[in-house]
């Protein structure tokens, strides 16, 4: 029997709400000479970090904390583990304005403030600065309509800046807006530019890079009025190639866990976009800062209203709110929906504004558009599942019969044939989503897919026991470079005349069977179930018609006006939002605000 016993420090199992990693930290500042008000406040801090706030916020008492009194804070400033200033070096914590920090927490949010700063004082003037109509007229097609002009200011405005920020809805023509941005910079430019474009995760800049071909497309090809032929070797040069990740530009060292690319050794270019930026969080943030060089431009698009970063911070909803308090013509905010469904653009933006009147007009108004199904308890929740499950059923195009492969040469009507099947079955299987603001719990991802599943074999005659099937979705949960796999690519399984299963994915124009890629079941990356997912993973996706599912208890913490946003703004012609009233209503009047001071660094004088 082990001589060694673990004995709990008095005071620290006071608090339930603390983690065992909070728990540790009190007992690492107990062993290193700090008194238990400091333990606890760290305890507290390393808590508040895990819930994604840059600081706790003394005066606040959040998650649970008691405020401390104007004595304990006097105690608290007079640790030697205790910075309140930056000149007094590396310490374990720090207090400054109000909040207590993580030492590393201080230090980026800091160092990002002041890069920013940096950035919206060196702005100069462009020798190319559009002085006519004439450019713009060019990239928007002769469109001087009220609906574009947010879009012209943005490429009005971005030469010269260092640091430019896009946000806006869905909808609203972010991603077409920053093509235009690019072909003006190019277009300016004494020299041809060099451009990087990435997104924080696999999947992200996936999608981007096919917006960008898409895009690209439309302004040669518009049935108006073209691209003139001068500019097209300016849109020629902009990257639509391999998605990149931030974590690829930024050269990621796992083993170091930290970045190859800072100051000292910056990213090679002229021009960085940085898409989806509501995913960045705060360090991410600060090595962005530092390894863009001082005379690049660094460009942040994305919707502040959708959901945080799942680590530390809000940077992009706080340096939105920051810029918009002190204008200078770095941030430019697309409001106008270009989607036909102008009722779901009602309902995304009475969800925006947390106005629970609103959503119930707009509901009402949608002509069907847009639907609240009350799922008070799980015997509701079966039944929606198994209705849902039996639309997704009928879809014929989920399980075509594509042609058999054969040895020897191609058969190239063949091989025409099932790429139209694989095609139209993922587009199919696009059409629709379930979204689930949780992963775990009956009413998270996980069982619903497993009652989905349940439903789909029995309706379509599937082996109960067979992992996989013709008509079965999977998402990607880990990155594989190698395969070309991203952590949120969703793909389907089909099955030929033969009977051989593959899993088919979306891939770059020009891959494999009409940009098309197909993979054996058991060769794939980790994944699972993709019938319903998680609201997170749908961040940057679209559906034709999308449901989302809310925990029933109106007093789960998960519940926030970001969340719903994020849900149902990811639907473009139809909505169902599933879940009881009170829990609406909750998630309405619940808005997420982070704790930290980047906001505050950002507005402040000097």
């Amino acid at each position: 029997m082990s001589a060694y016993s673990f004995v709990r420090l008095p005071g620290e199992s006071a608090v339930e709400a603390w983690r065992p990693l909070d728990r540790a930290l009190y007992r690492w500042v107990v062993s290193h000479g700090g008194d238990a008000l400091l333990a606890a406040t760290a305890a507290w801090a390393s808590l508040a970090d895990g819930n994604g706030d840059a600081a706790l916020a003394l005066p606040d008492g959040r998650h649970g904390m008691e405020a401390p009194t104007p004595a304990q804070l006097v105690q608290l400033c007079a640790s030697p583990l205790v910075a309140t200033a930056v000149e007094q070096g590396v310490r374990p914590f720090a207090l400054d304005g109000g909040r207590f920090y993580l030492w590393r927490n201080h230090a980026h949010e800091v160092a990002a403030a002041r890069l920013i700063r940096e950035r919206r004082s060196a702005v100069s003037t462009a020798p190319g600065a559009v002085e006519s109509e004439a450019d713009l007229d060019a990239l928007f097609h002769g469109d001087r309509s009220a609906a574009v002009a947010p879009q012209r200011e943005a490429v009005r405005r971005v030469a010269g800046r260092r640091l430019f920020v896009l946000t806006g809805g869905p909808g609203t023509g972010k991603t077409t807006t920053v093509l235009r941005m690019l072909l003006m910079l190019q277009r300016q430019a004494a020299a041809p530019l060099t451009l990087r474009i990435a997104a924080p995760t696999g999947k992200a800049a996936q999608r981007l890079v096919q917006a960008l071909r898409l895009g690209k497309a439309r302004l040669r090809d518009h049935p108006v009025a073209p691209l003139p032929e001068d500019w097209r070797p300016l849109l020629d040069a902009i990257p639509d190639g391999e998605a990149t990740t931030v974590h690829r530009l930024l050269g990621y060292q796992p083993w170091r866990n930290a970045f190859r690319r800072d100051a000292r050794d910056p990213i090679a270019a002229d021009v960085v976009v940085v898409d989806e930026a509501s995913m960045v969080d705060l360090a991410m943030l600060r090595s962005l800062l530092e390894a863009v060089r001082p005379q690049a431009t660094l460009i942040l698009v994305g919707d502040a209203d959708q959901l945080t970063s799942v680590a530390t911070g809000s940077v992009l909803l706080d340096l939105v709110a920051a810029l918009e308090a002190d204008p200078r013509g770095d941030l430019v905010r697309l409001t106008h929906s270009f989607r036909a469904e102008r009722q779901l653009a009602a309902v995304n933006e009475a969800v925006r504004a947390g106005d629970a009147g609103a959503l119930d007009a707009a509901l009402a108004a949608s002509d069907g558009r847009a639907a609240l199904r009350r799922v008070e308890d799980e015997r509701a929740l079966r039944e929606q599942v198994a209705r849902w499950a039996r639309e997704l059923a009928a879809v014929v195009a989920l399980r075509p019969a594509l042609p058999a492969q054969r040895d020897g040469a191609p058969d190239e009507d063949a091989l025409r044939r099932r790429a139209e099947l694989v095609r139209s079955a993922l587009d199919a299987l696009a059409d629709r989503q379930l979204l689930c603001a949780l992963r775990e719990t009956p009413f998270g991802a996980l069982a619903l897919n497993a009652l989905l599943e349940a439903n789909l074999r029995r309706l379509w005659s599937v082996d109960a026991q067979a992992e996989w099937y013709p008509g079965r979705a999977v998402i990607v949960t880990r990155n594989d470079y190698a395969a070309g796999l991203f952590n949120g690519d969703v793909g389907l399984c089909l099955a030929d005349a033969a009977g051989n299963l593959r899993v088919w994915f979306e891939g770059a124009e020009g891959e494999g069977d009409a940009g098309l890629r197909g993979f054996a079941p058991h060769g794939l990356p980790a994944h699972e179930s993709a019938f319903a997912i998680t609201i997170h993973k749908s961040q940057g996706s679209e559906y034709r018609h999308a449901a989302v599912l809310l925990p029933p208890d109106a007093e789960h913490r998960i519940l926030s006006r970001q969340l719903l946003y994020t849900g149902v703004s990811r639907a473009k012609q139809s909505i169902e939002i599933w879940t009881a009233p009170a829990a609406l209503q909750a998630a309405l009047a619940t808005e997420v605000r982070r704790a930290g001071g980047l906001q505050e660094r950002l507005v402040a004088p000097g």
